[in-house]
């Protein structure tokens, strides 16, 4: 069965680009033009992935973004913005999206990102279901069905991204990951972004965990190499 992408995209071109191009590899593609008929269209759907322009009319789409997450943590969603600033980029990943592409892209990029995002998604599809999946360290626990986050008693939120690195974290403790490591396992071996972009979310991580300071330290920096989650060095 073909893999299914949904595309919200407000300029024709580029819109009609991306069809083509996802088409011509395989692909069932539907588009829309704005974010209410986007919405829509997602929910009477079952998508694979979805790639979702932030600047469209009706809903714009981080409003949209938000609705998809709030139905579905783990479709993969790519961005098409054409804001450059590594500042605006984090924030979308933060908001739930699993990558994002600059306007103007180069269509093989974008196509190489939509292979390592639905790669990610299948194989959290592949996980068992109805298993006992809680990961631990010291009083810090992670469930990865329910997607539960507690500290001692204290329910955390993270975001899509930010669990997803917590889980490869534990379930790789005390074991020193790299950047690179950390870039191909959970942003998806094809991501072409900047390395410091997991520098960022293990700091959103560090603080959700422990926003006071006062507690024992679990992630630490191994300097000229990367990280590891382990209860004390």
């Amino acid at each position: 069965m073909k893999q299914s992408i949904l595309i919200v995209e407000d300029e024709e071109k580029i819109a009609r680009l991306l069809e083509i191009e996802l088409q011509f590899e395989g692909y069932q593609v539907c588009k829309e033009k704005n974010g209410i008929d986007g919405l829509e269209t997602y929910c009477k759907g079952n998508w694979d992935l979805v790639l979702l322009d932030i600047m469209i009319p009706g809903l714009n789409g981080i409003e949209l973004l938000r609705r998809i997450r709030k139905h579905d943590a783990n479709v993969p969603v790519i961005l098409l913005t054409a804001k450059s600033s590594i500042a605006d980029k984090v924030e979308g990943l933060d908001l739930g999206a699993n990558d994002y592409v600059t306007k103007p892209f180069v269509i093989e990029e974008l196509l190489a990102r939509v292979r390592a995002a639905l790669r990610v998604g299948a194989t959290k599809d592949m996980a068992p279901q109805g298993v006992d999946k809680w990961l631990s360290a010291g009083d810090l626990r992670l469930h990865e069905g329910t997607r539960e986050v507690l500290r001692g008693e204290h329910n955390i939120e993270l975001t899509p991204r930010e669990f997803d690195l917590l889980v490869h974290l534990l379930r790789h403790q005390r074991q020193v990951l790299s950047r690179e490591q950390l870039l191909e396992n959970v942003w998806g071996i094809d991501y072409m972004g900047d390395t410091n972009v997991v520098d960022v979310y293990i700091r959103y991580v560090r603080n959700k965990i422990d926003p006071t300071r006062q507690l024992p330290e679990l992630i630490h920096t191994v300097r000229g190499i990367g990280y590891v989650l382990k209860e004390s060095l």
